[in-house]
């Protein structure tokens, strides 16, 4: 007789990817304006899932240290403080709202790691878990490959019940291509995803060999089409960056196959478009000629203005709008926001996350498991170096996946096999009036 599974956190977990790759996160319900997205309210219920999960619950003494949650704490913490000071400082009325929209999105990426971490049962719901991310990845690759062939951006046709667009959306073009954003605000989130899941569609492809091949291998060739369709830097960037680290950790086999598919890609792509092979080019070898290139770069003095009168908690997280400044650098935009204790914060944050991955890749002794850490750091590698190249805390499907990738991480830190076991507690010494009743002829 089967057992039939029940409800866990994977489930609602699956449901939070389809509201992020699925549902555009412009349409929002009305009353709550920009905090109505779908997936933000589903983080925000992600996190209060996880509060009710550890009321009562023991504080565990046997698995692994994290420190990449306490450092996360420490960055929270400091996110308040910028807050506070912010709302106690002479304020515009439409700085607010903002501000409070940042702190809501905020709690709802960290309620997602938190679920991710702490609420997956198994190893083995990790991996469903992580072939379900590469399906969503797989239907927003084969939407992008449809607006570039047709020219179409398709979804501005998405109508849902109770949802309300809040922005319109237009296609978007560079050197007379079309720059596909599948349901993204933007090609830059768009390639920035991408790129992050390339590593994860990979080791979908080397490891669930449960699955038919052409089933596990057609995610990694549809992701790879719509990159070098997509005409971004962000996309090509990002996957570079997550092959280029996922290869420390691959097989020599791995590795010789990921280059022939490289470089049979390539002259794929030369063969029957070469097209986009000079338009990638010449993004490159122009870029200081570039306006989106040379706007970056000169927005360094104009943040710096803003770091120079509140350098160490910054003027307040979302406070800094973008009629003052675009930046297109979440990097610099933190050190505007959240000052250079909130960005240093952050950065060890960042490091703190590889060091805990790769602890867990040098004790696992499971090649699967091992294989999906490799790919969790490539994934987190390209969507952290993706920060750099827009204002990502504005755009909810980029930090929604980053930490939704952070989140797998910490569950696999947990639960991955061949842990190195904790220390044995030391045997509790009875105490003097135990031994006294201890002794013959004083029981009672």
């Amino acid at each position: 007789m089967a057992v039939r599974r029940g409800v866990d956190a994977v489930t609602w977990l699956s449901l939070y990817t389809f509201a992020v790759f699925v549902i555009p996160s412009w349409l929002v319900f009305r009353p709550l304006g920009s905090a109505g997205s779908v997936s933000m309210l589903m983080g925000l219920g992600s996190f209060a899932i996880w509060v009710l999960l550890s009321i009562g619950r023991p504080l565990p003494v046997d698995q692994p240290q994290q420190p990449m949650r306490l450092v996360l704490a420490l960055f929270l913490f400091s996110v308040g403080i910028t807050y506070v000071i912010a709302m106690s400082r002479p304020i515009s009325r439409d700085e607010v709202s903002p501000a409070d929209v940042a702190i809501l999105a905020m709690v709802s990426w960290v309620g997602t790691l938190l679920l991710a971490g702490d609420a997956i049962p198994s190893m083995a719901r990790v991996h469903v878990l992580v072939w379900r991310l590469v399906v969503g990845g797989s239907f927003l690759a084969v939407l992008g490959l449809a607006q570039f062939f047709a020219k179409q951006i398709f979804v501005d046709r998405i109508s849902v019940p109770v949802l309300t667009p809040m922005t319109t959306v237009e296609l978007a073009m560079r050197n007379g291509l079309v720059r596909p954003a599948g349901t993204a605000l933007s090609p830059i989130e768009y390639g920035t995803l991408m790129g992050m899941l390339v590593p994860i569609a990979l080791h979908v492809g080397f490891q669930h060999r449960n699955l038919n091949p052409l089933v596990r291998w057609t995610p990694v060739v549809l992701i790879c089409m719509i990159i070098a369709a997509s005409s971004s830097r962000s996309a090509y960037l990002g996957a570079a960056i997550a092959v280029a680290v996922c290869m420390i950790g691959w097989s020599r086999k791995q590795r010789a196959m990921v280059l022939a598919l490289a470089v049979g890609g390539l002259g794929l792509v030369f063969l029957v478009a070469p097209r986009i092979i000079n338009s990638v080019t010449g993004m490159f070898v122009g870029a200081e000629e570039d306006p989106s290139v040379t706007s970056r770069t000169d927005s360094y003095g104009v943040a710096w203005f803003f770091v120079d009168r509140n350098p160490f908690f910054g003027r307040g997280l979302g406070t800094f709008l973008p009629k003052y400044r675009i930046f297109d650098n979440q990097y610099l935009q933190m050190m505007v926001s959240i000052g250079i204790i909130g960005v240093l914060l952050f950065a060890a944050f960042i490091i703190a996350t590889f060091i805990q991955l790769a602890r867990v890749y040098r004790a696992c002794e499971d090649p699967k498991t091992r294989d999906l850490v490799v790919a969790l750091i490539g994934a987190a590698a390209a969507g952290f170096a993706g920060l750099a190249f827009f204002d990502a805390f504005a755009f909810p499907m980029t930090m929604g996946t980053i930490f939704l990738v952070l989140g797998l991480g910490s569950a696999v830190t947990r639960l991955a096999p061949g842990q190195p076991p904790p220390a044995a507690p030391s045997p509790e010494r009875p105490s003097p009036a135990r031994k006294i009743s201890d002794r013959p002829g004083l029981a009672r």
